[in-house]
């Protein structure tokens, strides 16, 4: 994944394409330090991970930009956020996690707002790098209500 990052990084560099050189290189910047941390290669997983997390931080400064009137720095988190998709794997949709949830909701027989851990934690593994957890905890809410 790393030689992927380096070669697209080489691509926008040609291309001068600011906001994709940019994105990469923090990209590239943080996993670096996730490999010193770590003390060994960064494992598929743990990049998807590592991608999810900063697409979550892209979303939430977003949104906070919004709030706060600053419309062309949302704008280029938005962009930010865009680059780092496209090395995310393929987003699943709102009724497919819908559909997700009423499979384990048959399968563990939750009920109510109780049965929120007995969804969550199958549908956590199911969902991680492909769904955004926080509007996955709303649909399992909204599904057991």
């Amino acid at each position: 994944m790393i030689d992927t990052l380096k070669n697209d990084l080489k691509v926008a560099m040609k291309a001068r394409d600011k906001t994709r050189l940019s994105t990469l290189r923090m990209i590239l910047s943080v996993a670096k330090n996730e490999q010193i941390a770590k003390g060994a290669e960064l494992t598929a997983e743990d990049f998807i991970t590592l991608l999810t997390r900063q697409a979550k931080q892209r979303r939430e400064s977003a949104e906070q930009f919004r709030a706060g009137g600053r419309d062309e720095m949302a704008d280029q988190e938005e962009a930010e956020l865009l680059v780092i998709q496209d090395y995310l794997p393929k987003q699943l949709s709102e009724d497919d996690v819908r559909a997700l949830i009423a499979d384990i909701i048959a399968e563990t027989g939750a009920e109510g707002p109780r049965g929120m851990g007995k969804v969550m934690g199958p549908l956590s593994a199911k969902i991680r790098g492909k769904f955004d957890g926080k509007r996955a905890s709303a649909l399992v809410k909204e599904a057991l209500t």
